[in-house]
């Protein structure tokens, strides 16, 4: 790594916030920049996805100027500068790793896991938090906040025991939901007792994640990848027919998807 490139990135930095630098980046605050941030990691999340180095280069670079574009506005009201930053971080990671900066040893991931856990509780930040599951962002998106959650919890031993546990309580909340489905969607009660039902088998369905150690989130985004891929040849296909996917029928769309089964296959 040079670290003359990232001290070029920082004057370039400086100059768009300069006096004569550009009007737009001028104008931007914290807040306005944080949600830029949040945009520029999802397109590196799906750039890491997509298995494509180059890609991911340049969206790390994206991710990368809009943290240190961050810095620089706070440092502009004289909270702190990016070396502040990096200090913390490197004090931090020192002191949650002492099985590989220390004397400590560790004979599992999971005792690795329990010991960040502990050491997080007594940094000086967590005395604040009344509850485990308050340093569980409020804003993630609803997948990885549930997983998330569930794993503060599990860390506390409120958890089952194994994965058939969990399994059942997947065919006890899919049951439930199915029994509040067949009584019908007339009010808008019964649409939320519906939708609770829904969200509690979903978080079940989190759960099982969790104990087979396979992230929701990137599931979900796999098993979306592939319908895509299967729905857009099937379009294709028909499209390529002189047809509307629109006026084929179902039994014919049933056949297409099946064979782009076989094909992926």
């Amino acid at each position: 790594m040079s670290v003359k490139n990232i001290e070029a990135l920082i004057e370039l930095i400086a100059t768009l916030r300069g006096e004569n630098g550009c009007p737009w980046d001028r104008k931007q605050i914290p807040k306005t920049m944080g949600v830029y941030l949040l945009e520029e990691t999802y397109e590196l999340l799906e750039a890491i996805q997509s298995g494509r180095p180059d890609e991911v280069r340049e969206e790390l670079g994206d991710v990368f100027f809009h943290i240190l574009f961050i810095a620089r506005l706070y440092e502009e009201k004289g909270h702190f500068d990016i070396g502040n930053v990096t200090r913390g971080i490197t004090d931090k990671m020192i002191h949650r790793h002492p099985h590989v900066f220390g004397n400590e040893t560790v004979s599992s991931e999971e005792e690795i896991r329990e010991n960040w856990r502990k050491i997080k509780k007594r940094e000086k930040n967590h005395f604040r938090q009344t509850s485990v599951l308050d340093s569980v962002p409020v804003h993630l998106p609803a997948l990885m906040r549930a997983y998330r959650i569930s794993e503060r919890a599990a860390g506390t031993g409120f958890d089952w025991e194994d994965i058939s546990g969990v399994m059942e309580k997947v065919e006890e909340e899919w049951a439930e939901f199915k029994s509040e489905l067949k009584q019908g969607t007339a009010s808008e009660t019964k649409k939320n007792d519906i939708a609770l039902e829904l969200g509690d088998l979903l978080f079940t369905l989190v759960n099982v994640a969790r104990f087979i150690r396979i992230h929701p989130d990137t599931a979900l985004t796999d098993a979306i990848k592939k319908f895509e891929t299967r729905f857009k040849y099937m379009e294709k296909t028909i499209s390529d027919s002189g047809r509307d996917i629109n006026t084929v029928s179902q039994n014919e769309m049933n056949e297409l998807w099946e064979k782009a089964k076989k094909i992926e296959n």
